[in-house]
């Protein structure tokens, strides 16, 4: 809308299946997450990144511009992240918490997060906010 582009929203289970609209000529645009579209980006085929969404470029494709760069303003992001059900244990959830920011402090896993697009991002339970629920939304 920001830049008087019409684009019709098509709803998918999972970039597998939009990768593989994209690539047979189904859909025209699609906007993902690199690390499930960066071998493609990487090889050019079938499509080739037009823009990174976030503010500054990503060190994995640094040809490819920000989209803020031709699109003042315009930034968005995702991040994946482990779960627990509400009221689960608290030392479930620390322990939990603790395997997954000590793996995220091994440098090879890094280094494969940072080569496949995403960033690293250790947290505490308390840093992530709690997800609206669904009557709320």
């Amino acid at each position: 809308m920001t830049a008087g582009v019409n684009m019709q929203h098509v709803p998918y289970r999972g970039a597998p299946l939009a990768l593989a609209d994209l690539m047979s000529g189904q859909v025209q645009v699609m906007f993902d997450n690199l690390p499930s579209s960066i071998e493609h980006i990487r090889t050019g085929r079938p499509a080739r990144a037009r823009g990174y969404r976030r503010r500054c470029r990503s060190s994995c494709c640094p040809g490819v511009p920000t989209i803020a760069e031709f699109l003042p303003g315009f930034e968005t992001s995702a991040f994946a992240g482990l779960g627990a059900p509400a009221g689960a244990p608290r030392d479930i959830v620390d322990k939990l918490n603790k395997g997954v920011n000590t793996a995220l402090d091994n440098a090879k896993l890094e280094a494969r997060i940072l080569d496949l697009g995403g960033v690293p991002m250790p947290m505490t339970p308390a840093g992530v906010r709690p997800l609206p629920r669904r009557g709320d939304r």
